[in-house]
This record gives C-alpha cells, sequence and structure tokens, in this order.
C-alpha cells in the first residue's frame, strides 16, 4: 500500500482465468499499476498493465474488502442492499425465493480488494511463463501415480497368470496318468468275469460226462 495526495492505494488480488486451460492464476499488483480503477464489469481491457503481454482480458466481477461481492445490474461503486433473486451475493434454496442483501456495484474502486478476469485474446508467450506459474507438488504427484499404476498393474497380471499355468501342469499331468489307469483296470475286470465263466463251464462239462459214464454203466450191468 502507498499514499498519494492524502489517497490509499492497496494491492488488488487478480484472479485470471484461461478458458482453454481451464486453469486460474492469481496475482497480486498495486491498484494504480493495474488501471483498472474506474472499470467496470463486462469491460474489456488490455493485460500488458497486467504483465500479460499481447493478452486482452474482460472484467468478469470482484469483491470488496469486507467480500462483498460485485454486481453488473448495480450502477457505480457504492454497497447496496439489494433484493437478489439469482446469485452473485445469493444463492436461493427454493424456486422463486429473493432475500436482501449487500452487493457492491459494477464499478471497481479503491474499496474493491479482488477482481476475476477471463482471457479474451491470447499473446505469443504461455502464461504458465508469464505469471511464473508451477506446477503443484500434489498435481506431480497424482501424474506420476496415474503412470505408475497402469505399469504396475499390468506386471501384477502377468505375475498371476505365469503360476496359475505353472500350477495347472501338475494337475493335468496326474489326470493324465489317472485316465490310463481306469482303462486298463476294466479289461483286467472283463478277463476275470471271462474265467469265472470258463471255470463254471467246466465244472459243467464234468458233471454231464461223469453222468453219461454212470448210465453206460448201469446199461452194461443189466
Amino acid at each position: 500500500m502507498y499514499i498519494e495526495l492524502g489517497v490509499s492505494f492497496m494491492n488488488f488480488k487478480l484472479v485470471i482465468s484461461d478458458p482453454k486451460s481451464k486453469k486460474a492464476y492469481q496475482k497480486e499488483m498495486d491498484q494504480k499499476q493495474t488501471g483498472l480503477i474506474g472499470k467496470k464489469i463486462g469491460d474489456k481491457v488490455s493485460g500488458n498493465p497486467l504483465g500479460l503481454t499481447g493478452y486482452e482480458v474482460e472484467i468478469m466481477g470482484g469483491s470488496d474488502r469486507q467480500g462483498f461481492p460485485m454486481r453488473s445490474d448495480v450502477e457505480g461503486i457504492v454497497r447496496k442492499r439489494v433484493l437478489l433473486s439469482l446469485p452473485p451475493g445469493f444463492h436461493p434454496k427454493l424456486r422463486g425465493q429473493r432475500k436482501r442483501k449487500s452487493v457492491r456495484g459494477n464499478t471497481i474502486s479503491q474499496e474493491i480488494s479482488q477482481i476475476n478476469v477471463k482471457v479474451v485474446t491470447y499473446g505469443k508467450e504461455n502464461l504458465d511463463k508469464l505469471l511464473g506459474a508451477k506446477p503443484k507438488p500434489k498435481e506431480a504427484k497424482k501424474e506420476e501415480a496415474k503412470e505408475a499404476k497402469p505399469e504396475s498393474k499390468a506386471e501384477e497380471k502377468k505375475e498371476a497368470k505365469e503360476p496359475e499355468k505353472e500350477e495347472a501342469k501338475p494337475e493335468e499331468k496326474a489326470k493324465e496318468e489317472e485316465k490310463p489307469k481306469k482303462k486298463e483296470e476294466k479289461p483286467k475286470e472283463e478277463k476275470s468275469v471271462e474265467e469265472k465263466m470258463g471255470v463254471k463251464d467246466l465244472e459243467k462239462a464234468e458233471k454231464e460226462t461223469k453222468e453219461k459214464e454212470a448210465k453206460e454203466e448201469k446199461g452194461k450191468k443189466k
């Protein structure tokens, strides 16, 4: 803050929105250097005084030192209590709800602390370079984690597939070994049945021969 002819100038907090990248940048500047005092919401101004060479920005709104928002439908620089049904300044919870709230006018004055602007025309240099913006450590960590996750997942899947194949091999071998055994056992059982049947046939044949011999002997005796 500095004083000129009894008038005190504080810093403006500029919030610069980039529609292309959907990023917002913050910058503090002396009120007098910005050349924004007296400008209204909706005005388009050069970005050169703001350190944005070749850029053009549009004033979207702002708020004063006490946090009361500026409204485009309230003329002047004064603070007023007006009946509101829409934001900024009031967010109705019910349809058709209205409430009287304090707001600032649409003109930038020394009482304004924050000004919101949107880039309309782009210059040659990138905003990151002009404003000295650096990626936040949280964002960098998230990007690294996203890159690492697919690689780790692919490795885990490969490792999971390999042991499954190895474990399946001995089971398949055991099944293959069991199958021929069962096939071998079946003919053995069939042979044993045939053998049993052959023994019975022999016994019957022997009985029949004995009976015939006994009959022949009886006939001779007679």
